[in-house]
């Protein structure tokens, strides 16, 4: 059996098929790990769920995902109080600020802050909520002008304004690699958010998470030091 492809009838095949992707994830991730020198356990996996009904996200949660993540505020919003299992929930994607207040009650962590009007907005939703919100910074390695995320020449000085805000806590820095055959251009992406990390560690020791890379890149993203993998189709199979 094999992963990816879920073009089945019925649930029980789908949890089974599911079950396996992620036993299969979770040992590539074993691997990756190893030759980064790095148990397992200090990668976590972010199912993401993105245009996956809420019943197919059941599956996955009951075969052991237990990290959800999803691109978007509005179609979170359908699926989160439907999941059971409280499975902690990722926004991965572009938050607009007209839409943090629904962000902040839906999901535990936000990976995608990319402003200081944005991370404003969030902290006085969350002070308001009452709660505490975790976020990364998203930082845009790859200087493709389609992708979101911060300059990296201006990350440090986003970094010591948002650490200062009422109602994050600052984990962690995101990007998304750049969109090439480029292995190499792909790696650089991760090495650098990782030297930017490292860059920051004296004054802002609560960012230790690396989230970076996806299906096609992830176990290159894990022997670069990430920390956190956002994996949807190596899991979920591809959508039909």
């Amino acid at each position: 059996m094999s992963e990816s492809n879920l073009a089945f009838p019925d649930l029980d095949t789908i949890h089974t098929q599911i079950g396996h992707n992620l036993e299969v994830v979770q040992a590539r991730v074993s691997e990756a790990s190893g030759r980064s020198g790095r148990p397992s356990s200090d990668v976590l996996v972010v199912a993401v769920s993105k245009t996956w009904p809420a019943e197919i996200v059941q599956c996955a949660v009951d075969s052991g995902a237990c990290r959800l993540g999803e691109n978007r505020v509005q179609e979170a919003q359908a699926k989160v109080s439907a999941i059971s299992g409280s499975p902690s929930w990722h926004l991965v994607g572009h938050l607009q600020r007209n839409k943090a207040r629904i962000a902040v009650d839906l999901f535990d962590v936000i990976q995608s802050v990319d402003s200081l009007r944005l991370a404003k907005e969030i902290g006085k939703h969350a002070s308001n909520a009452g709660k505490e919100v975790a976020i990364h910074l998203q930082v845009n390695t790859s200087g493709e002008a389609n992708k979101f995320g911060v300059d990296p020449s201006d990350l440090s000085e986003l970094a010591g304004s948002v650490a200062d805000i009422g109602g994050l806590s600052l984990e962690g820095l995101m990007t998304i690699a750049a969109h090439t055959d480029d292995r190499e251009a792909v790696r650089r992406c991760f090495v650098m958010l990782r030297e930017l990390r490292d860059n920051l560690a004296a004054d802002h020791e609560s960012i230790c998470h690396l989230s970076m890379g996806m299906t096609g890149d992830f176990e290159m993203a894990i022997e670069e030091g990430a920390t956190i993998v956002r994996v949807g189709t190596a899991i979920f199979g591809v959508r039909r």
